[in-house]
């Protein structure tokens, strides 16, 4: 039997607490999105202003993650080198999704979106920091 590490409700809070943060800091308009190691939605916060797509991007972005085990970038990365297949995967292949790596196991994903998607990754990934995790495996 393995024991393994989950995210809690406080977990969720803190992630998406710093995610904002980072985001207001550069005056960005988002939508952060947070789910658990099966992909299911934990916590899903629109900032004032994001677009309104951005509520259904995000938790996508989040949930390629834990589907694929690699950060949405790199599905995205995939589809633009050629890899025309990956667009019929059940994923977003789109840059801000951030995996929640503990103890080497996925255990969840940061989803954002509502800037470019670069910017969208850098506040998911101070999500995913301010509990102590990583973003790769």
């Amino acid at each position: 039997m393995k024991t393994r590490q989950v995210l809690t409700l406080d977990d969720a809070r803190k992630i998406a607490t710093a995610a904002e943060t980072e985001a207001l800091r550069n005056g960005w308009a988002v939508t952060i999105a947070i789910c658990d190691e099966g992909g299911h939605l934990l916590w899903l916060q629109r900032l004032d202003n994001a677009p309104p797509s951005s509520a259904y991007v995000a938790p996508e972005k989040a949930r390629t993650c834990v589907m694929m085990r690699k950060p949405s970038k790199a599905i995205e990365d995939m589809v633009n080198n050629g890899r025309f297949a990956g667009l019929g995967l059940p994923v977003t292949p789109l840059e801000g999704g951030e995996m929640i790596v503990v103890g080497g196991e996925v255990i969840g994903a940061v989803g954002v979106s509502g800037v470019k998607s670069s910017d969208d990754a850098q506040i998911a990934r101070a999500g995913v920091t301010a509990i102590g995790a990583s973003c790769s495996l």
